[in-house]
């Protein structure tokens, strides 16, 4: 499956998406009510952890096709998937809005900041927009699995290099 047989997929059975996007912020309430003073200890954050990924992973990816759409391609705005393109979005603001009223993202595990994790996650869309457009066989002609399994790859190697930087920078007194 590709992107655009993905998009299409979501186009004529848009219920899951829905749902799903609605779900995460009906989810990341209930846990806030659920949790109150205890958001920030042990399997609660694991689970905001969850949240706030499993909503921000694609929200990014649409504000990079948002402005992909915008300024590389001749698409017009006015003629997209608003549920590919804006519900994401949307859902991705909204959860991590209710998510800081109860906790805050340092105490998320993977959230030390989390403007840095979405702009590691738009960099790695970005390459893998690139990376397509430069026509590799992989993600041109590949499967979404592919694709995936580029994205993880890039990811966690764009990871690595910033916790690596940030280290070094650290130890020069470099800030």
């Amino acid at each position: 499956m590709t992107l655009q047989q993905l998009f299409a997929q979501m186009t004529t059975d848009p219920l899951p998406i829905i749902l799903y996007f609605l779900a995460i912020p009906i989810l990341a309430v209930l846990l806030n009510w659920i949790t109150k003073d205890e958001a920030y200890k042990s399997p609660w954050n694991y689970i905001y952890s969850t949240l706030v990924f499993g909503v921000c992973v694609p929200g990014t990816f649409s504000v990079v096709l948002c402005v992909y759409s915008m300024f590389f391609s001749p698409q017009s705005m006015l003629n997209v998937n608003a549920l590919v393109y804006f519900l994401p979005i949307v859902s991705m603001i909204a959860t991590v809005m209710i998510v800081t009223r109860n906790v805050q993202m340092k105490a998320v595990p993977g959230f030390d900041k989390l403007s840095g994790l979405v702009m590691l996650l738009a960099v790695t869309f970005i390459l893998i927009l690139l990376i397509q457009k430069m026509r590799i066989f992989t993600v041109f002609f590949g499967s979404i699995w592919h694709l995936a399994g580029l994205f993880l790859i890039l990811f966690v190697a764009m990871r690595i290099a910033w916790v690596r930087f940030m280290s070094s920078s650290d130890k020069a007194g470099i800030r």
